[in-house]
This record gives structure tokens, sequence and C-alpha cells, in this order.
């Protein structure tokens, strides 16, 4: 096997421990916060820099100003000017082209299907979820109220859209942007999974 699955998701959705779940059934590596500790790594920013950052567009220029005095490394030419939050998505788009080329993964959001935009053996999958069940698994993970739960899907997803629109040329969440979008409401997550598993086998006999 060689494809990399990349998954873009709606906050409550379960994206990531379906990703998780994919990757295991899979056998291949699965990426989600384990990205930013290797993009910290290999880039010489602190771990909690990359964390304060992570699929959050920053334009505040006095915020960057001070951040950038604790940016230690990633500094060539030719992005010791930028911002500290475009040095560190560009930390992170380095990562995870590093990750695909040494093999198959399983990568959760971060733009990883723009960075990955002319790599053939890349399927990105978008997955969504109804409100309710959103709310539902907001509400029983967190241990919120309805109204919380929903105010932080909300917030939550309007962070991930504007990161995303930012740093892309496409548009967070339009089924236009990704290979597949899928409902994990209707099927669950376990057969979500499975289902998944199935595409994905298929597509990688297809790039043979």
């Amino acid at each position: 096997m060689k494809t990399i699955i990349t998954i873009g998701r709606q906050y409550g959705s379960a994206g990531h421990e379906i990703g998780e779940k994919l990757a295991r059934e899979l056998h291949i590596p699965f990426y989600d916060k384990a990205l930013l500790t290797r993009a910290a790594k290999e880039s010489g920013f602190c771990e909690e820099m990359i964390k304060t950052h992570d699929e959050r567009p920053t334009n505040s220029f006095l915020y960057n100003l001070v951040m950038d005095t604790y940016s230690f490394g990633y500094n060539s030419a030719g992005v010791v000017d930028m911002p500290i939050s475009q040095k560190v998505f560009l930390a992170q788009f380095d990562t995870i082209k590093k990750i695909a080329a040494e093999g198959p993964a399983v990568i959760v959001g971060r733009c990883a299907d723009y960075a990955l935009d002319d790599n053939p053996d890349c399927l990105s999958v978008f997955i969504q979820a109804d409100m309710n069940a959103r709310i539902k698994r907001i509400c029983q993970k967190y241990d919120m109220t309805e109204a919380k739960a929903k105010d932080a899907i909300l917030k939550k997803d309007k962070q991930r859209s504007s990161y995303y629109n930012y740093y892309s040329t496409r548009k967070w969440g339009h089924c236009s942007t990704y290979d597949l979008c899928i409902s994990s409401s209707l099927l669950g997550i376990d057969a979500t999974v499975r289902f998944l598993k199935q595409f994905v086998e298929e597509f990688d006999q297809t790039t043979k």
C-alpha cells in the first residue's frame, strides 16, 4: 500500500477517532497531535509555540512580533521576515511532505491535503456529522451542557475554516475541495471506518 489519507473534519464528527482506527486497520502510521511534536523537533520551534498556532491563523502584527522572539529555528533567509504564524505553518507543511515521502499514513487536519496536492498517492477525505450528533458527542466527551457544546462546535469550526481558507486556495468543508466527503453520523464510527478502509484499498489499487 502507498496511499496517504488526509482527513479534514468538523468538530465533534469523530474525525480523530475515525482516522486513528482507520490507520490501525490499514497498519500504517497515524498523525494528529504527533505531527506537531515532530514539526517542533525538525524545525527547532518550541512545541508549545507550534500548539499555540495549531490550525489557528493569527493576523495580529504585535502578537507575531512578540512571539517571534521565541523562535529559535526556522529562520533561513527566505522566511526570516515572515510572521511567526506563517513560519509555524511552513514548518508543519514541510513535516507533512516528509511524512508522505516515508510511505502511507493517515494525517488529520493542518491543510495536509493542500500540502500534498501534487502527490498522486494522496486521498483527501472530509468527515462531517449531523449537528445533534456532534453536540451529543462533545457533551459526553467534555461534560458540557448542550448550549456550551454547540457554542464550542461553532467556534472550532470557524477557527478551522479560517485557518484552511487563509493558507490554502480552497474552501474548507466544500465538497469540491476533497476526493470524498462522508457523514459519520449516518453509519456510525466503526461502519464509517470500514467504508473508508474499503474505499482506500480500492483507490490504492487504481493508482498502482
